[in-house]
């Protein structure tokens, strides 16, 4: 089953053209990194993905379920994590977490074995009881991923997840979510940074609402630094 496929996707803002015929698949368990300057379209396509945003032009299908005719169906395989955090800082993870499972209808028992496993994934069960104040940028991260996860969705969807993480925290989350991707979770990961993305990664190079590039990191760079080839196609300075 495919995990992820944008079709012929457009979408404007007045005169502004936002995406303009954007099309491409991730295969489930596959780690897609969508890899654009800032005004490229990445948040905009996130905001269709998960339907904040409606165009009947284009269409989006996620783990088989057409978005515009089965929203309930497409909308419960995703995990969603976007660029501004959504904790509340005075609860503890494991009460985030709690909350956040009632929403999806779990309770008790089967809510706190849902928590559990998702905290585990990250690293984070040892934790559960502590507040989110008192965490560091990169715990409370992981902590809503683990919190887009205790639903089961297969396909983990996340907006530029280590903006204003230092270097250790942005390499631990870069790990834990391709060690996800590894365990069977299609992800799409939109960032602005070459150095989260690796080698045997699917990417996708966004730019003015267009793809310009599409294949394995290692196929669009050839033997050249990722960071290189990423400003030439964008015409961007270093």
């Amino acid at each position: 089953m495919t995990g992820l496929r944008v079709q012929d996707l457009s979408f404007a803002y007045g005169p502004k053209q936002a995406l303009d015929a954007v099309s491409f698949t991730v295969e489930q368990g596959a780690f897609c990194a969508l890899l654009g300057p800032n005004g490229a379209g990445k948040s905009t396509l996130f905001s269709l993905l998960t339907r904040l945003f409606t165009t009947p032009d284009g269409s989006i299908e996620i783990a088989g379920h057409d978005l515009a005719k089965a929203p309930g169906k497409a909308l419960a395989e995703i995990g969603v994590v976007f660029q501004q955090q959504t904790l509340d800082l005075d609860l503890t993870v494991h009460r985030n977490l709690k909350y956040f499972a009632a929403l999806h209808g779990l309770s008790g028992r089967a809510a706190d074995a849902k928590i559990l496993e998702s905290l585990e994934k990250l690293d984070m069960a040892e934790r559960a009881n502590e507040k989110v104040r008192a965490l560091n940028g990169g715990h409370r991260r992981r902590t809503e991923i683990a919190r887009a996860l205790i639903h089961g969705p297969s396909v983990l969807l996340l907006d530029e997840p280590t903006v204003g993480l230092d270097a250790a925290s942005r390499a631990a989350i870069v790990d834990h979510v391709h060690s996800l991707a590894q365990d069977g979770l299609t992800v799409l990961w939109a960032t602005h940074l070459t150095d989260e993305i690796r080698k045997q990664d699917q990417l996708v190079i966004l730019h003015q609402g267009r793809i310009l590039a599409n294949d394995t990191a290692q196929k669009i760079t050839g033997p050249n630094p990722l960071t290189d080839v990423f400003l030439d196609l964008t015409g961007a300075t270093a």
